[in-house]
């Protein structure tokens, strides 16, 4: 294990070269990296380490990658996940998502792109000291300076990819965003192929807000708004 500057990445993957070829690039730009080969000492590692973010395969010997998500988020541990997935594993992506993943990588995957979405990750869930107004729409009030979001003062508890997603549709009121719009700008990337990332996020945070949820508005064929 080591640790440098930009803080240590969890990496879980089985599959020895895409570990080390993870490891390589990570240490390159700065992070640290530890490496676990199965779902169970991968947990572990996950909850005695702390790391800033974890990368977990979906398929593991022990527990699998959505398990660990899982039982992190049930632990209260909201630290940012990105999946490791098969090509073919849409369900499993999916699901990855709905558990509280904040973002998937399909292999065959180039490395740079892999470290350029932990980077944007990790961007988007440290940014709590700028200061930026509070952001309300019928009982939802968004504080991006506490990051905190409460419905009818209640307060909610959202990934922090779900978290972006939220203020940026509350950023401009009744403004419709594609969902490459969207993709390019809460995850940092933009590919039609990516899109249905958004679907996952925006059902996961409809769920959350419950009766609220119908501020969220789907316009068919375009994206998404929210809306009074």
């Amino acid at each position: 294990m080591d640790t440098p500057g930009r803080g240590l990445v969890l990496v879980v993957e089985d599959e020895r070269p895409i570990a080390d070829l993870v490891r390589l690039y990570l240490s390159r730009e700065g992070f640290g990296v530890h490496v676990e080969r199965d779902g169970t000492a991968g947990l572990a590692a996950a909850r005695r380490l702390r790391p800033v973010a974890c990368i977990l395969d979906i398929a593991l010997p022990g527990l699998d990658g959505t398990e660990i998500c899982r039982k992190l988020r049930a632990d209260g541990d909201w630290t940012p996940v990105i999946f490791l997935t098969a090509r073919d594993d849409e369900v499993d992506r999916i699901l990855g998502l709905e558990l509280g993943g904040d973002d998937y990588v399909t292999k065959p995957f180039s490395p740079r792109e892999l470290v350029t979405r932990v980077k944007a990750l990790l961007r988007r869930a440290s940014v709590t000291a700028v200061p930026d107004r509070v952001r309300s729409l019928g009982p939802l009030r968004l504080d991006p300076g506490r990051r905190s979001v409460t419905v009818d003062g209640a307060p909610l508890t959202l990934t922090a990819t779900e978290f972006d997603l939220l203020a940026h549709l509350l950023g401009r009121p009744g403004r419709v965003f594609t969902r490459e719009e969207l993709l390019a700008a809460v995850w940092g990337y933009a590919s039609h192929a990516g899109t249905r990332t958004v679907d996952v996020h925006v059902a996961q945070v409809r769920a959350k807000l419950g009766p609220s949820a119908g501020l969220i508005r789907t316009v068919r064929g375009v994206g998404y708004t929210a809306d009074a």
